[in-house]
């Protein structure tokens, strides 16, 4: 997904924040029906044998695709935050790993449906809503983003208004604690189910 709006105007203008939060409100739907489907589907069925084994590697992969990408975007976004790399580097190399990100995030909501999850367990509660909220997270980013992307190259994490790095370090704690919690939860399940 590119970050700058398809239609005329700076990223600023009332047009592009009016479609961007559209955008915003239309992918929450989106990732909200998507992740009720998933759990909804994993209430119903019970798989064995082969599509389990299979899911459960393909959960696993996409773990491995999705929380890989988002180390490095944002082990990467602390180096711009130190001033060690440029805003224009960070925001390409966003650009590159994003589809990693939400097609392992895909990936992992419809392997989930076939991991026969213990949904009357407190944990297997917490790494559902961590994943719901990582997911809506990633996607209230976009607005900055839209925003970074019109910035100089060179733009230091210091030269950003207060809002926008409030928004950028909270979007950051919540994605590492939302996909640790879940990383630890799954683990958990898995190992004493």
């Amino acid at each position: 997904m590119s970050y700058i709006p398809e239609h005329a105007g700076t990223a600023d203008s009332p047009a592009s924040a009016k479609a961007t939060r559209r955008l915003v409100v239309r992918l929450t739907a989106a990732a909200v029906g998507t992740w009720a489907l998933s759990v909804l589907l994993a209430s119903v069925l019970h798989v064995e044998g082969q599509v389990h084994t299979v899911s459960k590697v393909v959960h696993v992969l996409a773990m491995v695709l999705s929380f890989g990408a988002i180390l490095v975007v944002d082990w990467h976004g602390f180096l711009w935050l130190l001033g060690r790399r440029k805003l224009a580097e960070t925001v390409r190399l966003d650009g590159a790993a994003g589809p990693l990100i939400w097609a392992g995030l895909v990936l992992l909501l419809a392997s989930g449906a076939f991991l026969n999850p213990d949904l009357g367990k407190a944990l297997t509660v917490v790494k559902l809503i961590a994943v719901l909220v990582l997911i809506v997270n990633g996607i209230m980013l976009i607005p900055l983003m839209r925003r970074l992307v019109r910035l100089p190259a060179d733009t230091p994490f210091g030269g950003l208004g207060a809002g926008q790095r409030f928004h950028m370090l909270a979007c950051l704690v919540v994605s590492q604690a939302c996909w640790w919690t879940a990383i630890v939860v799954g683990f958990l399940n898995s190992e004493f189910s």
